[in-house]
């Protein structure tokens, strides 16, 4: 195998490795449960809205050479920076990276040693992530030659287990009816476009210090790693979801979808199978947790021009995290799903946007679509947090969590007659911020 090829693998093992965390490995087999004989189908649909999703946004980031300010920033200067810091912050130390310690405590460490100190867990978990975090050069080399390979390796013993000695017979009638809906729904509530886009800067940080400078060879590489990273979680996500459909039988649409996963594993592999659980979701976590951390810092580092230090940043982001951590799965979820909801589809929009980004000369379809998209998802958190607003509950596609489709198309056809000040192409997006 020669340099290219070689770097493309590990690239892409790596960019697999960060995007498959522990809440990637419990919904599958959730799915796999309740489309019974049908789980193709729902397969399917979860495939396409989040491998799909997520290589769209590879390939907008890689267009945009890793830089989330810049795929943001044909809505706005000032869009950009909030929406941009509001992905990172939620994807960092506000979210994403304390529930990676959290969740390896609770599915992982709890079920071997229920006396150990989550405190001293958390500091334990931060302090191997800043280790192998405070060198962004060697982030991906570390992610995708050595902690890559032992995830599939676990991966691999449950998922062939599970094959050639099935747990029971699949349920012949689904529990749902609309299946792929169900599978899209599941997909899309993985939110992995937001976590392409942030990653993306650590591949193409990884590809300049491999010697990658020409700006469409980076781009190339980034899409090739890309692909290699979709099949490795079309493989996985089908081996999770078939072995959901299993036990079909055995559980309901009730079932705890932390729990479904342990007691898979218990079945299949017995008392070892809590350590190679313990081991899958201790690596899913801490990959996800190193290649959120150096993301993170990256951007705020870029966005002020390097005032903030990546090291500092990095040393931040692990010291908040481990503290944050010892709230719980649950709380974390709690507090900061409702921002996450604000988010995503605005990203979505505009990441879309920027693949066709040569068609739209018009920036204001940029800032139509992603202002209306903003609008929607607000209004639905506040429908769902309690304040009534019917309406927005009846707009097309609204039971799959796209009812934001409709309105951003009517934004981004209107924002396109309003004339632009800025021509296409001209607007210095690295001087954000």
């Amino acid at each position: 195998m020669n340099k290219t090829n070689k770097d493309i693998v590990i690239v892409g093992f790596a960019l697999f490795a960060m995007f498959f965390g522990a809440g990637n490995l419990i919904f599958p087999p959730f799915l796999g449960v309740i489309s019974g004989e049908s789980w193709l189908t729902g397969f399917g649909g979860f495939l396409l809205a989040d491998v799909g999703l997520a290589l769209l946004a590879v390939a907008a980031a890689a267009k945009c050479n890793g830089e989330v300010s810049k795929v943001l920033g044909r809505a706005g200067k000032n869009l950009a920076i909030v929406l941009g810091s509001a992905i990172m912050i939620c994807l960092g130390p506000l979210l994403a990276i304390p529930r990676t310690a959290a969740t390896t405590f609770e599915m992982g460490i709890s079920p071997l040693a229920s006396g150990f100190n989550p405190i001293l867990f958390s500091v334990l978990f931060f302090a191997i992530t800043f280790i192998l975090t405070i060198k962004p050069s060697k982030v991906v080399d570390i992610i995708g030659q050595f902690l890559t390979p032992a995830l599939l390796v676990a991966l691999g013993v449950l998922i062939i287990k599970g094959i050639v000695t099935p747990l029971g017979d699949i349920n012949p009638t689904p529990m749902i009816n609309d299946i792929f809906a169900e599978g899209v729904k599941q997909g899309y509530q993985t939110m992995d476009a937001l976590g392409a886009v942030a990653l993306s800067t650590v591949i193409i940080t990884s590809l300049a210090n491999k010697g990658y400078n020409d700006e469409s060879q980076k781009v190339k590489l980034t899409m090739k790693a890309g692909i290699v990273a979709a099949i490795g979680l079309c493989l996985v996500y089908g081996g999770l979801t078939y072995l959901g459909a299993t036990v079909s039988q055995v559980y309901g649409k009730d079932v705890v979808q932390t729990k479904l996963i342990v007691e898979i594993t218990a079945s299949l592999l017995g008392h070892p199978g809590k350590i190679i659980l313990a081991l899958i979701v201790g690596l899913a976590c801490l990959t996800t947790a190193i290649g959120l951390t150096s993301a993170t810092a990256q951007f705020f580092s870029k966005i002020t021009n390097g005032k903030l230090k990546y090291e500092i940043i990095v040393t931040a982001v692990c010291i908040f995290s481990a503290i944050v951590s010892n709230f719980g799965v649950s709380t974390i979820i709690k507090f900061s799903a409702p921002i996450l909801d604000m988010i995503y589809p605005a990203t979505v929009v505009l990441v879309i946007m920027t693949l066709f980004g040569s068609k739209i000369k018009n920036d204001n379809a940029f800032k139509g679509a992603a202002y209306m998209a903003l609008l929607v998802s607000v209004l639905t958190v506040a429908n769902n947090l309690g304040i009534s607003i019917p309406m927005i509950t009846k707009l097309p596609f609204a039971q799959l969590g796209f009812n934001w489709i409709v309105p951003v198309l009517i934004g981004g056809v209107v924002g396109s007659f309003i004339p632009s000040h800025s021509k296409q192409g001209k607007i210095d997006i690295n001087r954000v911020g």
